[in-house]
């Protein structure tokens, strides 16, 4: 009697060490836990850690709660100024309600990734090509929320949606090219001509003061004699001042003194 009472207890014990490995779940710290019940959803949503479910009654799901990363692949479309462009993205989410990812869309992933495509070749329809190039932020802003709208109802959060390359034809790269030369080769004749006035201008100052001071003039003469002579030139060319030659020209005009052999009036 002993012996079969301690085969039964031995083969209880054995029954429910199978039920409690049958029955034992863990759920991970990054997933959530949950519990379809003879196919109805059942509770709450399972927490990270040791969890319990009936064996072939209960079926656990697990949703994992980290960032996804998915890259959109490249959409060809043309802008608003009518340009072919071919652009790529890259969407950052994640789910927030375990319970409606599951339930309330077949696969999140694919709907996200689906959503992602269609918002950008829209995107690439309202904007016009400066935009895609040099405006990305806002572009980003509007793509996030175009593909956040739907996510909602299915448990899923985006938290951010960059723009990652804008790809052009041959074609409109050298157009922009010619049209950045132009554009460079203008500011540089603009600032040429800004510094010939600005030196106009001074030089004018320059004249008008040594005009008044005719001193000023023979010492920038000899300042000018200095430095030509300093880069040890075999040729000198000195300039001759103009007054110089006006006050030979003077000289030359003067009339001759009273001197012998010329009569005097008298």
């Amino acid at each position: 009697m002993l012996h079969e009472l301690l085969g039964a207890a031995v083969a209880a014990g054995c029954v429910g060490l199978v039920y409690l490995a049958m029955a034992a779940r863990v759920v991970k710290q990054y997933e959530r836990g949950v519990l379809f019940r003879l196919g109805r959803l059942a509770g709450d949503v399972r927490n990270p850690g040791l969890t319990l479910v009936i064996p072939f009654v209960d079926r656990l799901h697990k949703i994992n709660m980290q960032i996804v990363t998915m890259p959109i692949p490249a959409q060809e479309g043309i802008t608003r100024d009518n340009v072919t462009v071919r652009v790529d993205a890259v969407v950052y989410f994640r789910v927030v309600d375990a319970a409606s990812a599951l339930v309330k869309v077949e696969d999140y992933k694919f709907a996200v990734s689906q959503m992602a495509q269609t918002s950008l070749r829209s995107i690439i329809g309202k904007s016009d090509l400066d935009d895609l190039l040099s405006n990305r932020e806002k572009l980003n802003q509007g793509l996030e929320l175009m593909i956040d709208s739907p996510a909602v109802g299915w448990g899923i959060q985006v938290d951010r949606v960059e723009i990652k390359d804008v790809s052009l034809p041959d074609t409109m790269k050298r157009s922009m090219a010619r049209q950045a030369e132009a554009d460079r080769e203008r500011r540089a004749r603009i600032i040429n001509a800004d510094a010939e006035l600005q030196a106009s201008k001074k030089l004018a100052e320059a004249a008008e003061q040594m005009s008044q001071t005719p001193a000023a003039l023979q010492l920038r003469l000899l300042q000018t004699v200095m430095a030509v002579a300093a880069e040890k030139n075999s040729t000198l060319v000195l300039p001759i001042p103009v007054e110089l030659l006006h006050f030979l020209e003077r000289g030359n005009q003067l009339p001759a003194p009273h001197g012998d052999g010329e009569a005097r009036p008298g």
